[in-house]
């Protein structure tokens, strides 16, 4: 099981899988999770959400915490889907997250915890820091975050539910995103993610995939896992 260390910064492997546990069966989420880390995977990717910035309610710290004390181990990468990230960076920090993530549509400009801030918020609280940008959201948007950041997740689809399709005009995104980043900050793509678009991602410089639906409902998800990778 991977260690909670600095893995973005220092990955053992390229590309690392992070399976969503959106996708697993949340009445058996511990075993789901054991099961993962069995197939290989990196880390447990964890989505919330606040039913304002999207349209669905997912998880609290209490899910983080409960996975931290199974898994004390285990790399847990948090993904904020809310309007108001900054009330919940030290409760998931507390929690047991190891990189939280948040979207920058409601957060650019503002006067209190804008972009910068909350960064300095999450590394604060001991955490590595990623920022996230929505399908239609011009990745020159966070240009100016890139030496700030520990990853960059771009979303190929509308944020809110699993199970969507892939939207492959994101992969520009990637690509311009890719070229321009630091060597040490991980990219990273979430959203309809299977055995062939996941190919589509790493061609244009993805080294972090995310998959829920297609990684949790596989029969053989160490082979799940092995493809993801491209091996």
């Amino acid at each position: 099981m991977p260690s909670r260390c600095h893995l973005l910064n220092d990955p053992p492997r390229l590309p690392m899988i992070f399976p969503s546990v959106l996708g697993c069966d949340m009445t058996r989420i511990l075993d789901e999770c054991r099961s993962a880390f069995d197939a290989g995977v990196d880390a447990l990717h964890i989505d919330i959400m606040d039913g304002h910035f999207v349209p669905n309610l997912t998880m609290g710290p209490r899910i983080v915490q409960l996975l931290r004390e199974h898994f004390p181990d285990a790399y847990l990468d948090v993904h904020l889907m809310l309007d108001h990230p900054e009330k919940f960076v030290t409760p998931f920090a507390d929690a047991g997250a190891n990189n939280i993530t948040y979207h920058i549509e409601p957060t650019v400009g503002r006067d209190k915890f804008n972009e910068h801030e909350l960064l300095r918020m999450i590394h604060g609280c001991g955490c590595q820091a990623g920022i996230c940008i929505n399908p239609h959201t011009p990745p020159q948007s966070i240009e100016h975050l890139l030496i700030e950041v520990d990853l960059v997740l771009v979303m190929s689809v509308h944020p809110g539910f699993g199970g969507q399709k892939f939207m492959p005009e994101v992969l520009d995104s990637a690509r311009w995103l890719s070229q321009r980043k630091p060597d040490h900050v991980r990219l990273q793509m979430d959203g309809g993610i299977n055995p062939d678009t996941t190919a589509l991602a790493r061609d244009a410089g993805v080294d972090v995939i995310v998959a829920g639906t297609a990684f949790f409902r596989s029969d053989d998800r160490a082979k799940m896992c092995a493809t993801l990778r491209g091996e």
